[in-house]
């Protein structure tokens, strides 16, 4: 709940909250033993992905262009816009990655059981399965994209000029991996007899997460009005 609410407001800060949250973040990270060069390390291609999204908010929002760079049609007002709402998304994945490294996938899983479970025709044990396993693989997917990357440098492929053949090249043999790996799991649970109906660990909430709760509702309130 907490990652959910700080996540809504995230997305609605400006620069001064930003940066406080930011902070908060760097702390908390530190707190549990994560640097933010590791974080940067998890979230490599993420930040390809918002690199993208800068530059496509430069390019697309009207205003006045850079005087540096007059013959690309990039804005300034665009390019400070794309930057802050790359800066809202890769808060809102760090403190994601805040959650998952602190929390068990089981009992990620006996959360989104536990608040899905009321609600009438939804399988909330399915989807409770499904996000365990996601969480599950998503360590092993940057695993084996370094390994198929690894791969393709020791082959030269990184020194081919034309970008669609390296792309190919990585694509198609990352995928076949990752797939051949979804396979073998599907096929190791169901030889274990594997069901939605599993005994999920009992949650219990202490005096220190209604604090916790607590906090996080006051700094988010609190930011948003600054």
């Amino acid at each position: 709940m907490a990652l959910g609410l700080l996540s809504v407001a995230v997305l609605q800060y400006e620069v001064f909250p930003l940066t406080s949250i930011s902070l908060l973040s760097i702390i908390l990270a530190r707190y549990i033993g994560l640097s933010p060069f590791s974080i940067l390390v998890e979230l490599r291609y993420f930040v390809l992905l918002l690199v993208l999204i800068i530059l496509a908010r430069a390019f697309t929002t009207p205003g006045t262009p850079l005087p540096h760079l007059p013959w690309l049609p990039i804005t300034r007002d665009g390019f400070i816009a794309g930057g802050i709402t790359a800066w809202r998304i890769l808060l809102v994945a760090v403190f994601g990655l805040i959650f998952v490294a602190t929390t068990k996938p089981a009992a990620v899983k006996a959360g989104v059981v536990f608040f899905l479970k009321p609600i009438p025709m939804v399988p909330a044990a399915r989807i409770g399965t499904m996000l365990g396993l996601l969480l599950r693989f998503i360590p092993l997917i940057f695993r084996q994209a370094d390994a198929t990357f690894d791969a393709q440098k020791a082959r030269g492929i990184e020194l081919r000029r034309n970008p669609f053949y390296r792309i190919k090249t990585f694509v198609i043999p990352f995928m076949r991996r990752l797939f051949m790996g979804t396979d073998r799991l599907i096929e190791a649970m169901e030889a274990r007899c594997y069901s939605d109906q599993r005994t999920d660990p009992m949650l219990h909430s202490q005096k220190s997460d209604w604090w916790m709760l607590f906090c996080v509702i006051g700094v988010a309130g609190l930011l948003s009005l600054l």
